[in-house]
């Protein structure tokens, strides 16, 4: 058999430039977050964990009700071994969120893309409060996110800081969209990225846009970072590969960014899925 010569590509591949620039190629994502069954301490004796188990089975039954809206399931009162169950069982999945106020609302989304699991913590960072939903995302972050929010951007200044040039025409364009959004429509994004900003613009943005109280992490094909802006409907939206390195920089005008939330597919999923987990540790 005739072995066969293929072109090889790829920086070291070419001739050298005359000019000197070398052929550089942007670090690609080295990770991508997927779906593991739960794996449970094998110490743990299955005749002590009736109240984990009466928890799952409402679990189950609110995941087969979605898209109705089901009661939370407290998990407070749990004892060490049924918590240490529904701990290991549920794991950490993609999508974590910090709702600051004043208690802390830490939110994580378990391996099953749509459950919930929602920790109220005091001042000394102690969880008082502990409970598990389904939702496309929880309905507190939701709630919560623009909660005192600034209903437009203030556009009135005497003179713009310096550096300051392709900002003010975003910040009008925000508002009419603003102006005109209603919950549950569709979503206007402006992709910062490939705007001419400076530094000192995407400065005067954030400042004008403030601070809101809900800070969101999805994990999957790298990271993307989501901040509530202090004003009603607008997150900043930065998206990350695995080098840590900003590649997406968006404002977007939203309920919550679609990156951040389940599907009513992802949800019929988990159903599944739990109903095999279900069988394995019944």
């Amino acid at each position: 058999m005739n072995s066969i010569s293929l072109p090889i590509f790829g920086q070291g591949s070419q001739p050298p430039e005359e000019d000197g620039v070398e052929l550089d190629y942007l670090q690609m994502p080295q990770e991508m977050a997927t779906y593991r069954m739960p794996q449970v301490s094998a110490e743990l004796n299955a005749a002590d964990l009736a109240q984990a188990k009466t928890a799952l089975r409402q679990l189950e039954q609110n995941l087969a009700a979605f898209p109705s809206v089901s009661e939370a399931i407290d998990l407070t009162r749990l004892n060490q071994p049924n918590r240490q169950f529904i701990n290991e069982l549920l794991g950490e999945g993609e999508v974590s969120l910090i709702c600051s106020g004043r208690q802390d609302i830490r939110i994580q989304e378990s391996v099953l893309a749509g459950v919930w699991r929602l920790q109220q913590l005091d001042g000394r960072q102690q969880i008082v409060a502990d409970t598990v939903e389904v939702g496309i995302i929880p309905q507190h972050a939701v709630q919560s996110a623009f909660n005192g929010a600034a209903g437009q951007i203030d556009t009135h200044w005497t003179a713009l800081p310096e550096g300051v040039m392709n900002a003010p025409p975003l910040l009008a364009e925000l508002n009419a969209k603003i102006a005109e959004y209603r919950p549950g429509g569709e979503a206007h994004i402006i992709n910062l990225s490939l705007l001419p900003q400076t530094e000192q613009d995407l400065a005067f943005l954030e400042q004008r846009l403030g601070r809101g109280p809900v800070t969101i992490l999805s994990r999957g094909y790298g990271n993307c970072r989501i901040t509530a802006t202090g004003t009603r409907f607008v997150w900043w939206v930065r998206y990350f590969n695995s080098q840590d390195t900003l590649i997406l920089n968006t404002l977007e005008v939203s309920d919550v960014p679609s990156v951040a939330c389940a599907s009513p597919e992802d949800i019929a999923d988990s159903h599944e899925r739990l109903q095999e987990i279900l069988k394995v540790y019944s």
